[in-house]
């Protein structure tokens, strides 16, 4: 039996900005904490590894509550979970500003994460219920622009907060918006007949509680395990060993449980659809791609190019905007392509822009850089865009939560783990390439002996004696291969990036086009 259609009391647009408002405000908070750790560590008397858990924290809470979000919809009824999210984030981010030490941060930072990890799958829950098929890439376009938005004036916004206030106001920021957010999705946000439906059949059924442990156990140390692992040297350290063993036997297990459950905190078997199980795929590697190189480029920029966290920011500020354009371009063409064409050139467009970044050197001017990162962004809402329409399709209405939860979660998971293996391949990789420059750095080089004679006959023009000299020359020699080498890995990693996304193209072409609804027949009206 088809679900009724149904239609939401107040204007679609006033919806789709309410529930913008929230994925601003806590997209923002992400990327401006990570512009102020180094001030919260020296405020609170951290050492730079301590202060990390300010943000492994609020990653490791936000996983643990994405997957099960949709279930939690379903339970409490998804305006009442969404308005607590948001008044969750809100108040924990007042006593994130009033923290006096690091452990009641990181403890508000928990609280926090569990808010801000319910808050995306439910907005684009609904969104999809609230706007119609044909709508519905106008819509996610809208609720795009503050998910690129956010973090492209992020670092800048944060660095100008802490030089010029302090830390705190980074969190204190949040409070109006939370507050006039909570007010707004109070007026517009409803709950779906369908969803009412659903809920009061669910009071019947017992809690899960045996799959809500394992979720929480299994990804939290996933979590944990991608975001230090690089840090502590994966497998070579026996913490990771553990969390990763912990992980993979408790998410292994709760497939099981979860796959013969009747009412399972997560619907595993939705991923039968080829439609979702295709789209969750991409949106694994979409998170990837988007967030690792939306970590290698400041670090390049801050570690080889010697910007600070502000100017780097100022060089993905533009592409922000260039996304926020190229969303509205790819929510108004959605009706009028075919979406998976427009998936497989996003692609093929974003493969070519991370590709031109293996242009990048040690002499990159800044309006170069700042260029190229506009060029390999334009692809990406063509991906976003049609990604998240095809999603829903073959998919029941109330089935809804349960896909926006999936595929958040997908795309998350994808960036921890993109940004975990890149800091790794840069690490090995730079090796490597120190180790096969090293050989060419030898006292026999024309190169090396011109280098550091030009360096150290600077150097004993300006007063420097003559084996002083000689000695910086050889320090100097030897950073700057250094430096060769960690820019020949950034640049293996670009390459790796855009060959992945290569291999994408075909993909989106496995998916189901959404069945075009019937025309009203012209006789039939013209009767009233």
């Amino acid at each position: 039996m088809s679900e009724a259609p149904w239609k939401p009391s107040h204007n679609p647009w006033a919806v789709a900005l309410t529930v913008t408002l929230a994925t601003f405000m806590e997209v923002l908070d992400t990327s401006i904490a990570n512009v102020a750790l180094p001030h919260i560590a020296g405020s609170l008397g951290a050492s730079g590894e301590e202060a990390t858990w300010v943000l492994t924290s609020y990653l490791v809470s936000s996983a643990v509550v994405l997957p099960i979000s949709g279930w939690l919809s379903n339970r409490f009824g998804r305006k009442r979970f969404y308005m607590t999210c948001v008044a969750l984030f809100t108040i924990c981010s007042f006593l994130c500003g009033i923290a006096t030490s690091l452990p009641l941060l990181i403890i508000a930072r928990i609280l926090q994460g569990a808010g801000g990890g319910g808050l995306a799958p439910s907005e684009q829950a609904i969104l999809a219920d609230t706007f119609p098929i044909e709508k519905r890439g106008q819509a996610f376009a809208v609720y795009g622009m503050a998910v690129v938005v956010a973090p492209a004036i992020g670092p800048t916004l944060g660095g100008w907060i802490t030089d010029n206030f302090n830390w705190h106001w980074i969190f204190f920021i949040n409070i109006p918006i939370g507050l006039f957010s909570l007010w707004l999705s109070n007026r517009m946000v409803e709950d779906p007949p369908f969803l009412k439906v659903r809920r009061e059949a669910a009071k019947h059924l017992k809690v899960d509680f045996t799959g809500l442990g394992l979720v929480a156990i299994g990804v939290g140390f996933l979590e944990f395990t991608l975001d230090k692992g690089q840090e502590k040297d994966w497998f070579g350290s026996g913490e990771i060993q553990l969390c990763a063993m912990i992980a993979a036997c408790t998410l292994i297990f709760f497939c099981f449980w979860e796959w013969n459950h009747p009412d399972p905190i997560v619907d595993l078997k939705l991923l039968k659809n080829r439609n979702f199980g295709t789209a969750v795929f991409l949106q694994l590697i979409l998170g990837m791609v988007l967030f690792g190189s939306t970590v290698l480029i400041p670090q390049y920029l801050q570690g080889l190019l010697g910007y600070t966290a502000e100017r780097a920011g100022e060089v993905l500020s533009p592409a922000g905007f260039v996304m926020m354009a190229m969303m509205m371009v790819a929510g108004r063409s959605l009706g009028l392509f075919d979406p998976r064409i427009m998936v497989a050139f996003g692609y093929a467009a974003t493969a070519a822009g991370i590709y031109n970044l293996t242009r990048l050197d040690l002499n990159t001017a800044f309006h170069t850089v700042t260029v190229w990162r506009m060029l390999q962004v334009i692809g990406l809402p063509l991906i976003f865009i049609p990604i998240s329409t095809l999603n829903y399709v073959g998919v029941p209405p109330s089935k809804t939560n349960q896909i926006s939860s999936l595929s958040n979660f997908a795309r998350n998971l994808g960036g921890s783990a993109g940004t975990a293996l890149l800091t790794t391949f840069l690490a090995r990789n730079a090796q490597v390439n120190q180790q096969r420059l090293s050989a060419h750095a030898y006292p026999g080089s024309f190169g090396y002996h011109f280098f550091t004679d030009r360096i150290r006959e600077l150097l004993m023009r300006g007063g420097t004696s003559s084996a002083a000299a000689g000695q910086i020359a050889m320090g100097q020699a030897y950073q700057q291969l250094l430096r060769q080498a960690s820019m020949l890995s950034y640049q293996n990693a670009f390459f790796l990036l855009a060959c992945t996304l290569v291999c994408l193209i075909p993909l989106p072409f496995i998916m189901r086009l959404p069945a075009k609804r019937a025309k009203p027949d012209p006789e039939a009206m013209g009767g009233h």
